[in-house]
């Protein structure tokens, strides 16, 4: 039996933008409802396996039911605008897909569903109808199937609906679930009903009576009187609402089952949409002919340079005055090859490796000139590159500090800061930071409206036919061998990239000056590349044996501390396992606060922090928790980044938060606890080399210092410029109490509030945080405000600007887009004022904390002592100092980032010498 699947395209679009939290494209258009939608029909097409496929969508004219009845549909609220936007999209990219589409003034999509149903329903065919709306449950019959999709903690599933299925749940046959809806009526559509009659009497009515007619004619036996009465007196009412909800089933759309085969939804103009849409997950449903098609989209002549002698020949005859673009193949440390391309879209790939001969031999090309056996070296490749980066006017590239990495294999080497070297991704990434990645095929897709194949993809095409025509057990091929090996179709992937990256960089680059970052990004983000790479060149030290020893302590501790679970609890049970925890918790112990899930009791932190003062076992086992994090994620998770030379290299990137600060991964150095003591004790596995210290700077309440100068409230800026404590000073206004007479409990209710503010806490946050009440929460909050004006003043300003612009800026003039502010979701919208209040405070923070790492960068240079940045958490800098220098360095770096930036408020640092981390925080 063949299957035709009709979908509702508002309903499931309208379900799908309410389902799926915002999310937009590179320009800021929202995406989400599209995004869902298409993940819903996929779905249901894999499920059906369908032959056929159709959707249809109401048109804003009137249709037939509106002029018989002008309020129908009158108490509806207009579409949302991030909805409504997105309407001409899903249409556009169901045309990319050859899907028919089918809309009739006068109709609505339930009409020319119901209609296209009952024309194609047979014993061969069956119709499988897709909408949140239950009115179609009324034409489902032995052929036609009604999918009723429900959202359930982010999980899309689908109830099925034959007649049977119907009369199950609702008592009526399909055909008398009209009678149902037209008596008890309906408030979404406005439909009148009969007044006095619900759902269940309705139901009820129905069911013996079988239509509404027929209870008319038997309205004295209707039950309970008052459902009678009701319905003698509004028949003409309940008869008018039956026409109303009554689905039309001849409606005179043109179609025919060829119209709506499924054949051609994945080709090149849809897989083109789907990259500029940025939906990578889709890109997966797309065949490998397609993927590696759309790799050679991209045209560019390239030539290949296998020899020393004519690659320096090639580069001194280039036009250094004009801007280049350049891609590199890397294999793990080394620089394979790279290209170099120029807007005219010629390019000219360098390749170190085998020997020239063989390599002829293999890419018998014409266009291949070889004079001599001397291949390029990977230092050959080296001074090609800085030669190029010394000459040419603009150099655009993807990744700037990891080039660096790779040239610069000395590490006590400083690389020379150049203007000229614009890293295409960064100034992308300032353009729009809340995008998740700046590869060229993003980069392709939003600054020259095209698609591109990502190398990961590309690579998985390769392989898929590499393993198809060879034996199992074969390795997976390489960009790098591929690029030996000269692979036509990885070559010339190669090649467009650098085009792509030279092409991008110059429009990227004037979007950067149309938003006002030209100077952020040129003081700042450029040179802070440096810095970073730097930084990850030099790595920080690990005393394994500390390590050791700590791994040891905390494994004892846990294994102490799950004994006393155990035993207090009367059970053997997993603590890591929150379906037994919450057994033995709300079940066995018959605690407090349980709240059952699918999956058992709740078991989250916060649950278990609101027992744990009144409950000691449950203190005990949130230490645990901590604990056993502790062991995983350091004790074990750190051993397995140290390299051979006793140090961890880990990652520093700057195009990852949103608001512009510098996170770490691989591993996470930012993310040490500092709280308990085990987490702090981490801080003593790191030490300097043989002979150095460490120096560690932090700023003092930046954030604070920043939000009074921004905000320019007097009162806080007073109380800095007098050098009090500041959380003393608020807790004394706030709370009306003389300084001296501050209780603890006062201070570190003032410091909440202080800190709260900054990122936007409502009354419910701060009373959780407190375990106070709302109301003395939002008291608190009321008198911090009252205390100083300005800065409320200045966060209600932000929200309006963001709701205004779509986005906020910090001082330097880094934006933050805040899609959610403008959502037609609360808790959206709510999240969207608190980014609003806290991006321009954060940023501005991370901007100043930037601009000190670069300050400080230079000046060691510059004073020619030995030193080195090592580390970046925040507000802190962690510097590795030789000893005879570090006073001198720690009072140069304290006086350098004090004067990173000039706020209303001084900045305050104190930096420290020790011989661990933890000695010198």
């Amino acid at each position: 039996m063949e299957k035709l699947i009709l979908i509702d395209g508002h309903s499931i679009l309208n379900r799908a933008f309410y389902a799926i939290p915002v999310l937009t494209d590179s320009e800021r258009r929202h995406t989400n409802a599209v995004y869902g939608f298409l993940n819903i029909m996929f779905k249901v097409i894999d499920e059906e396996k369908a032959d056929y496929l159709a959707v249809a969508f109401d048109l804003p004219a009137p249709t037939f039911r509106h002029k018989v009845y002008k309020e129908y549909k009158s108490t509806r609220k207009a579409m949302p605008d991030e909805l409504k936007q997105q309407v001409p999209l899903i249409k556009d990219v169901l045309n990319s897909m050859n899907i028919a589409v089918y809309s009739m003034e006068g109709f609505e999509a339930d009409d020319i569903i119901g209609s296209l149903a009952k024309k194609y329903a047979s014993k061969d065919t069956q119709v499988v109808v897709l909408s949140g709306d239950r009115d179609l449950l009324q034409i489902s019959d032995k052929n036609i199937k009604i999918k009723i999709p429900k959202t359930l903690k982010g999980k899309t599933e689908t109830r099925d609906y034959f007649p049977e299925d119907v009369l199950n749940e609702y008592k009526v046959s399909p055909l008398e679930y009209i009678d149902v809806k037209a008596l008890m009526g309906d408030a979404s559509d406005n439909i009148p009903g009969v007044k006095s009659i619900g759902e269940k009497t309705a139901t009820s009515i129905i069911e013996i009576f079988k239509s509404i007619e027929n209870a008319y004619k038997h309205v004295d036996e209707i039950k309970p009187p008052r459902a009678s009465k009701a319905l003698a007196q509004n028949y003409e009412t309940a008869v008018f609402s039956k026409k109303l909800v009554t689905i039309k089933l001849d409606v005179p759309v043109e179609s025919s089952l060829k119209d709506m085969g499924i054949c051609g939804m994945y080709n090149e103009n849809s897989l083109k949409i789907m990259q500029s849409l940025e939906f990578k997950s889709l890109i997966k449903r797309f065949s490998s002919e397609i993927i590696e098609e759309a790799g050679r989209d991209f045209k560019t002549d390239y030539n290949v340079i296998l020899n020393t002698k004519e690659a320096f020949e090639l580069v001194d005859l280039i036009d250094k005055s004009k801007p280049y673009g350049m891609e590199f193949a890397c294999d793990n440390n080394s620089i394979t090859a790279f290209c170099l391309s120029g807007n005219d879209g010629k390019c000219s790939i360098f390749i170190a490796g085998d020997t020239v001969k063989r390599a002829v031999d293999e890419l018998k090309d014409d266009n291949l000139s070889v004079e001599n056996d001397e291949k390029i070296t990977e230092n050959d490749l080296i001074e090609l590159i800085k030669k190029c980066f010394n000459e040419i006017k603009l150099v655009y590239l993807i990744d700037l500090k990891n080039i660096i990495k790779k040239i610069n294999k000395s590490k006590s080497e400083y690389i020379k800061e150049k203007d000229n070297i614009i890293d295409v991704a960064v100034a992308a990434y300032l353009n729009n930071p809340i995008k998740d990645s700046y590869k060229p095929e993003d980069l392709a897709g939003d600054y020259l409206n095209m698609g591109f194949i990502s190398k990961e993809d590309l690579l998985d095409v390769k392989n898929t036919k590499h393993e198809k025509s060879s034996k199992k057990g074969i390795k997976k091929l390489s960009f790098c061998d591929e690029i030996k090996k000269d692979n036509q179709t990885v070559l010339n992937y190669f090649a467009s990239v650098s085009h792509i990256i030279c092409l991008a960089g110059d429009v990227i680059l004037k979007r950067v000056k149309e938003l006002g970052m030209e100077a952020l990004y040129f003081n700042i983000e450029l040179p802070l590349i440096y810095s970073l790479a730097r930084m990850e060149i030099a790595g920080i030290g690990v005393d394994r044996k500390r390590l050791d020893e700590y791994g040891v302590k905390l494994k004892g501790l846990i294994d102490d501390i799950e004994k006393e679970i155990h035993d207090e609890s009367g059970s053997d049970f997993n603590i890591n396992s929150p379906k037994q925890l919450g057994e033995v918790l709300f079940y066995k112990l018959n605690m407090p606060g349980g709240k059952k899930t699918k999956t058992g009791y709740s078991t989250a932190a916060d649950v278990l922090e609101k027992l744990a003062p009144d409950y000691p076992l449950v203190k005990k086992i949130l230490y645990y928790r901590q604990l056993a994090k502790l062991y995983s994620t350091y004790a074990l998770g750190l051993a397995a980044y140290i390299g051979s030379d006793g140090r961890i290299h880990g990652n520093f990137n700057q195009t990852i938060t949103a608001t512009g600060r510098i996170s770490s991964t691989e591993p996470n150095l930012q993310n040490i606890p500092v709280r308990t003591d085990m987490g702090s004790r981490i801080r003593d596995i790191f030490v300097p080399g043989e002979g150095y210290v460490f120096v560690d700077a932090d700023y003092s309440q930046i954030e604070l210092r920043v939000l009074a100068s921004m905000a320019d409230d007097k009162s806080l800026i007073e109380s800095y410029k007098n050098e009090v404590d500041i959380h003393t000073a608020t807790a004394s206004k706030v709370f009306g109490t003389p300084a001296k007479e501050v209780t603890k409990e006062q201070r570190r209710n003032a410091k909440a509030v202080n800190f709260g503010v900054i990122y936007g806490i409502s009354a419910f946050g701060l009373s959780e945080d407190l375990s106070i009440s709302r109301r003395e929460a939002l008291e608190y909050i009321n008198n911090y405000f009252k205390t100083y004006p300005e800065v409320k003043k200045f966060l209600d300003l932000q929200v309006k600007k963001a709701k205004e612009d779509g986005f906020v800026t910090t001082l330097y003039g880094r934006i933050r887009p805040i899609p959610e502010i403008k959502s037609s979701n609360f808790m959206q919208r709510a999240f969207g004022d608190r980014v609003a209040m806290n991006s321009p405070i954060q940023g501005t923070a991370a901007d100043i904390m930037k601009k000190a790492m670069i300050d400080v960068d230079r000046m060691i240079k510059k004073s020619g002592y030995d030193a080195r940045i090592v580390l970046q958490v925040h507000d802190e800098l962690l510097l590795e100092v030789n000893k005879e220098n570090a006073e001198a360095v720690r009072r140069m770096v304290e006086e350098t980032m004090k004067s990173a930036a000039q706020l209303k408020v001084a900045l305050e640092v104190e930096a420290k010498i020790g011989n661990t981390w933890l000695e010198a925080k």
